[in-house]
């Protein structure tokens, strides 16, 4: 590790106070969700069944550029945040680069990732409407955790679906969810009707990020003083997460740069767009040219290979007509360890930006994730999550450019969280047992002719 090694904070008066809606500054809004039994574009009172009000209500606005936080979640934000942007001078003698990295480090949260940063919000809105239960689903476990810890502070009972592959693949996760208090129960399971189905259908199906959904859906809306909550992809998750990027600018300032790319990677966005929507405020209104990057599994190549049109953000059909880029939501995807982006689908805010050219993204196959979480391990002493992992090869491509060209260019990427919980995949890699995945045409295809076509 560098002894160079460079971290900026922000004190507790300058973390922000508001997080950033960056709807109300498109130039092209995103189209409507729509409901799937009528077609009608969604209203906020749709999806009060399903989610906190308030956050049904941030879901769908397209007018308010600033939210404001509640003070009860920013003291929470206080335990861990701000988080710290290091400027990655270990990674950029390995590379040779004239490139700077700068990274912001997610994982020092308490449960080790960025997802925290929506759960306490959703938590709270549960919470202050009067919900004493919540339900969620998970993949790797990051949001599962998350949520759990988050229950758990505001006094609320959880239930976690957890992909099956992932509940097997890493049981740490599981665990820690249960050190919380959730109680976990592997996705597809025979505990409710979407479940059964699947399973019906397929006995050794190994789930997904679709049919966990499903799952929690129906058991919210079928509980007593219930709510979903969801981790990734619909408009107020990503709104929550956009305190990393707006953190990151204010960092980016004392460190005395300006970024040239931004990197996240990407499962259903919010995690993108909390490092990058900040940012591409500024290309939208001042003229800034930044690029913005997500970097997504070659195994679940939404943004790169799929379709922009309406589906559902699940397998069952509960969810609402959501216009996206998509796989089909019927899709499943291989059985890859970065969990966490094993998503059919985009959120309508980063399809929207990527069929506008405001960003872009480049699909990574496995090896090459791991290949740069051992170099970034070795080079700045810190184990990558398998997800963040994408990020950092795609930061790694870009340095790479930077010295072909001999350009200095300012790369920052969002370290999403740490991987100590999934040091089995590491062991996978490690022994040469890890393997890519090849999505075909053909699959693809095939997947997305069953999409019923919604103009």
């Amino acid at each position: 590790m560098s002894s160079k090694q460079k971290r900026f904070f922000l004190s507790e008066e300058e973390i922000p106070t508001q997080w950033y809606n960056i709807q109300a500054d498109m130039v092209n809004k995103p189209l409507p969700p729509l409901n799937p039994a009528t077609k009608e574009p969604l209203k906020p009172e749709d999806l009060f069944p399903i989610f906190a009000e308030e956050v049904s209500r941030q879901e769908l606005d397209q007018t308010h550029a600033w939210i404001d936080i509640p003070e009860e979640v920013r003291n929470m934000y206080k335990y861990y945040r701000s988080t710290p942007l290091v400027r990655a001078y270990g990674l950029e003698e390995a590379l040779g680069t004239p490139a700077h990295i700068y990274f912001k480090n997610e994982s020092v949260s308490p449960v080790g990732s960025h997802k925290l940063n929506s759960a306490l919000a959703q938590a709270y809105y549960c919470k202050k409407e009067g919900v004493t239960n919540v339900t969620t689903e998970t993949g790797a476990g990051q949001w599962g955790a998350a949520l759990s810890y988050a229950a758990k502070v505001f006094g609320l009972e959880a239930a976690v679906y957890q992909v099956k592959i992932s509940y097997n693949q890493k049981p740490y996760r599981r665990l820690i969810m249960q050190t919380y208090g959730a109680q976990v129960t592997a996705s597809p399971s025979m505990s409710t009707k979407a479940g059964r189905k699947i399973l019906t259908e397929d006995p050794n199906n190994q789930g997904s990020l679709g049919t966990a959904i499903s799952e929690a859906i129906e058991l919210a809306v079928s509980t007593p003083n219930c709510k979903y909550t969801l981790g990734s992809v619909l408009s107020h998750v990503t709104l929550h997460q956009t305190i990393i990027g707006l953190e990151a600018e204010k960092q980016m300032q004392k460190a005395g740069e300006y970024p040239d790319i931004v990197i996240g990677c990407f499962g259903g966005g919010s995690n993108f767009g909390g490092i990058a929507f900040p940012f591409m405020r500024h290309n939208i209104l001042d003229g800034k040219t930044t690029r913005f990057v997500a970097a997504e599994p070659a195994s679940c190549p939404k943004l790169t290979r799929g379709v922009f049109q309406y589906d559902f953000g699940d397998v069952a059909g509960y969810t609402p007509l959501l216009p996206m880029y998509t796989l089909g939501h019927n899709f499943m995807p291989a059985n890859i360890h970065a969990g966490g982006l094993r998503y059919h689908g985009a959120g309508v805010i980063v399809s929207q930006l990527l069929k506008d050219k405001l960003m872009e993204a480049v699909d990574i196959p496995q090896l090459e994730t791991f290949d740069a979480g051992i170099l970034f391990a070795k080079a700045e002493g810190i184990i990558p999550a398998p997800e963040s992992c994408h990020a950092i090869a795609a930061a790694i491509r870009e340095a790479n450019k930077c010295k072909e060209t001999g350009e200095e260019k300012v790369i920052l990427f969002n370290l999403s969280g740490h991987g100590l919980i999934d040091m089995t995949a590491y062991d996978q890699y490690l022994s040469g047992s890890l393997q890519n995945y090849v999505v075909t045409d053909e699959m693809v295809n095939e997947n997305i002719s069953q999409l019923e076509k919604i103009v």
